[in-house]
């Protein structure tokens, strides 16, 4: 199957769906460790208020979309649950979580930093893989 043939056999209502679920998970996770997270970047709630948000999570939710786009094309159209579940955790874990960590390492960030913004990748991509995988 050639690259046209996949592309136009994705399952785009999928890929969309894994999107949300990101978008989704960022807001739960951030939630939960909002205090450590915002320790960890040196924020306050005030300099936090100052951000615009609809420019915020627009993008987000953009780059959310692009991810799940790109793992699906990654996956195949020839997938299943396990293999996507799979496949978002390798992604997610194996490639995501440790290119923030080297990132981090030379940022001399802390391991807080790294856990929580590489745990929520990982959860999020494991998540899209599976979604991606159910409904092929």
């Amino acid at each position: 199957m050639d690259m046209h043939e996949t592309f136009s056999q994705l399952n785009w209502l999928a890929i969309l769906v894994a999107a949300v679920s990101t978008f989704l998970i960022g807001g739960i996770w951030y939630s939960i460790f909002e205090k450590p997270w915002m320790s960890a970047n040196n924020y306050t709630k005030e300099l936090l208020q100052q951000r615009k948000l609809p420019i915020v999570f627009g993008l987000s939710f953009l780059f959310s979309f692009i991810m799940a786009f790109n793992l699906a094309m990654f996956i195949g159209v020839q997938t299943d649950f396990q293999y996507g579940l799979l496949a978002g955790f390798l992604a997610g874990f194996g490639w995501v979580f440790f290119s923030i960590a080297i990132i981090s390492l030379f940022e001399k960030r802390s391991a807080t930093y790294i856990f929580i913004n590489g745990g929520y990748i990982t959860v999020a991509f494991t998540a899209m893989g599976a979604i991606l995988g159910i409904w092929h």
